[in-house]
């Protein structure tokens, strides 16, 4: 009997070892997502389609790569925010869509879950990557969010790279914008808010360190009023991490976000509601939002993502470090966790 107990002793302890190796080959050590906007993939053409995956990919390597080498979470947003900024397909920095005034006003915010340490900036003019100066907002100053006039000076002082108006100028963003003008006609009520695509740029990380970061970056609405600004510099609207809950990006009609303080509610709902990543991003898309909204891209603490929006579709990405590397378009596949 003795030896029998001993035997099923040593037997348990190797079954443990394991089980125990399989479950720590299966945990997520660094994961990240991000999205290049909610909108109508139906009306990109072929070559076009091709072109958005592939420029998703390649910032998604980008940011994996960083996290793969043990680089910070906050380092991996804005290195991939900042690719996308550049990229003319978005509406982020270059290809930044014209105000009312036939002007680029640009906005952009980054947020550290540790620290919940958080910097915006709102309305500038001539920074190349806003995405940067929001970092900087955090880390030189004592402030959240510069705005305007301010913002543009704080970016001098800063030395980032400045650029004039004509640099944001694609010739695909000027013919939206002189539609919506046609069709308008100066009253913004003519057009349903949900139409068209929203091009905003956003990304969440986790790092090997456990922390998340979340990043947003944005040129706003199509022909919006001068001055007017959206969700996407506002902590808690668009951009939102801590590292007790989740990291969240949104891209959508801005106003609705800031009224239901959407990137915040998913954060919530998961540390008062004991709600997982998925069910509080299904919920606030789902319940909360209005059909054409927008989306949402989210990732906990775990690992786990889930990326779900209420329009045609959303460009959007997602890997980890167990080998998922994949990015999507179409309404088809929406979620993941």
């Amino acid at each position: 009997m003795l030896r029998y107990l001993i035997w099923l002793s040593v037997f348990m302890f190797f079954l443990c070892q394991v089980v125990c190796a399989d479950d720590e080959s299966k945990r997520v050590e660094f994961a990240i997502a991000l999205h290049g906007g909610a909108g109508s993939p139906e009306n990109l053409s072929a070559e076009q389609r091709e072109s958005r995956l592939d420029s998703l990919r390649r910032a998604l390597t980008i940011g994996r790569d960083i996290l793969e080498k043990g680089g910070t979470s906050l380092d991996a947003v804005e290195q991939v925010i900042r690719f996308l900024e550049d990229d003319p397909q978005f509406n982020a920095g270059k290809g930044a869509v014209f105000n009312s005034d036939g002007g680029h006003e640009l906005d952009a915010s980054i947020m550290n879950g540790k620290t919940k340490a958080c910097g915006a900036v709102a309305g500038v003019k001539t920074v190349k990557n806003p995405i940067s100066l929001a970092r900087l907002v955090m880390t030189k100053t004592r402030h959240v969010l510069l705005a305007g006039e301010g913002a543009d000076r704080f970016a001098t002082e800063m030395k980032v790279d400045t650029v004039d108006q004509k640099y944001f100028w694609t010739e695909e963003k000027q013919k939206v914008w002189q539609k919506r003008r046609e069709k308008q006609d100066r009253s913004e009520k003519d057009i349903p808010s949900s139409t068209g695509h929203k091009g905003t740029v956003g990304c969440v990380a986790l790092d090997k360190h456990g922390n998340l970061a979340a990043g947003t970056s944005t040129g706003g609405l199509t022909n919006k009023k001068y001055g007017r600004v959206g969700d996407s510099p506002i902590i808690g609207a668009g951009t939102y991490a801590d590292n007790k809950t989740c990291a969240v990006s949104c891209t959508g009609i801005g106003e609705h976000y800031i009224r239901n303080a959407v990137a915040y509610d998913v954060s919530a709902r998961m540390a008062y509601k004991g709600e997982s990543v998925k069910e509080a991003v299904s919920r606030v898309i789902n319940k909360t939002l209005r059909p054409g909204d927008g989306g949402i891209i989210a990732l906990a603490g775990d690992g786990s993502i889930w990326m779900d929006f209420n329009t045609a579709g959303m460009a959007r990405a997602a890997a980890d470090s167990t080998g998922r590397f994949e990015a999507h378009l179409e309404r088809e596949e929406r979620g993941s966790h």
